[in-house]
């Protein structure tokens, strides 16, 4: 499995709020991912609070993704976590895309990080080694480009 990541951020001081939203269906995988994801977030940016709002099902994951990018207290960066499985249909190639399209839309018009982890997976093996392995722990890389992100925005785009 040839894989090319960036190195693990440093350690942040940023202050704010982490959103996680995941989905609850195959609750083995993301309930993994969103522990995953806490923990990291807990070990390299101790001092930002993480909240997590879990939805029925991975297409409902953008419109919640959209209303707490359009809240009172806008999050420094949004994770999206969720795992569709295909079946013989093409049915999770149309929900991954549409997850996809409305992430990006959210993200590009708040100017807010979202961090795409909804993963689109053959087979529930895929879905173990990218949710409950070390090796391709899609919910730590989550929290990772999550961090990364938050500095670059800060970068960008300080506060007045």
């Amino acid at each position: 499995m040839a894989k090319s990541s960036p190195e693990s951020p440093s350690p942040s001081e940023a202050t704010g709020t982490v959103c996680i939203v995941a989905s609850r269906y195959n609750s083995r995988y993301t309930d993994a991912l969103v522990q995953s994801a806490s923990e990291t977030l807990a070990r390299l940016a101790p001092d930002l609070a993480v909240n997590v709002v879990r939805v029925p099902g991975a297409f409902e994951i953008p419109v919640v993704v959209e209303a707490v990018a359009c809240g009172d207290i806008q999050p420094l960066a949004i994770l999206a976590l969720g795992v569709i499985i295909r079946g013989s249909t093409a049915h999770a190639d149309l929900i991954a895309a549409s997850i996809t399209k409305s992430l990006q839309e959210t993200s590009i018009s708040h100017l807010v990080p979202v961090i795409h982890e909804v993963l689109l997976v053959d087979n529930a093996a895929q879905a173990e080694a990218r949710s409950l392995g070390d090796e391709l722990n899609r919910g730590r890389e989550a929290a990772e480009a999550a961090v990364a992100m938050i500095e670059v925005m800060e970068n960008l785009l300080p506060e007045s």
